[in-house]
């Protein structure tokens, strides 16, 4: 066997002496950083949804002057365009104090725990569940690619 697919095999094998508690509580941990990332990208889609609600009145405020309504085109751009989002901040700030708490802690604190407990190894749960629901010998459930 090469050492690429022997490393490859060895990297979703479980360490040697880990429960299958520990299997499972630190595969846990990893899909509640999945959740987390899917959070993350709801945030994405919300700042890049505001931003374009927000350039779209602009150019509605600028449609509103071109049609003969001055008056609501200002109050629109005083009151509405640029607005903060929430107190004090546009869209950018609420991903990056995200980013720079929440989701890069919940990052580090599911890294250390696969590093301290699984050898740094991903998936384990998931490489298992897999080994136990395939097909040995069928095309399409391969163990490997």
């Amino acid at each position: 066997m090469s050492d690429d697919r022997e490393k490859m095999l060895a990297d979703h094998r479980r360490p040697e002496g880990v429960s299958d508690e520990t299997v499972e509580a630190v595969g846990s941990v990893s899909e509640a950083l999945e959740w987390v990332e899917r959070a993350r990208g709801a945030l994405y889609n919300f700042h890049q949804m505001m931003g374009r609600a927000d350039l779209t009145l602009g150019e509605a405020a600028d449609a509103l002057r071109d049609a003969g309504h001055p008056d609501e085109a200002d109050e629109l751009e005083r009151n509405v365009v640029g607005r903060n989002v929430l107190e004090g901040r546009w869209t950018f700030q609420i991903v990056e104090d995200f980013d720079d708490g929440y989701w890069t802690t919940v990052r580090d604190h599911e890294r250390r725990i696969r590093e301290r407990l699984m050898d740094g190894r991903r998936h384990v749960f998931e490489a298992e569940m897999k080994e136990d629901r395939r097909t040995h010998g069928r095309r399409g459930h391969e163990a490997r690619p």
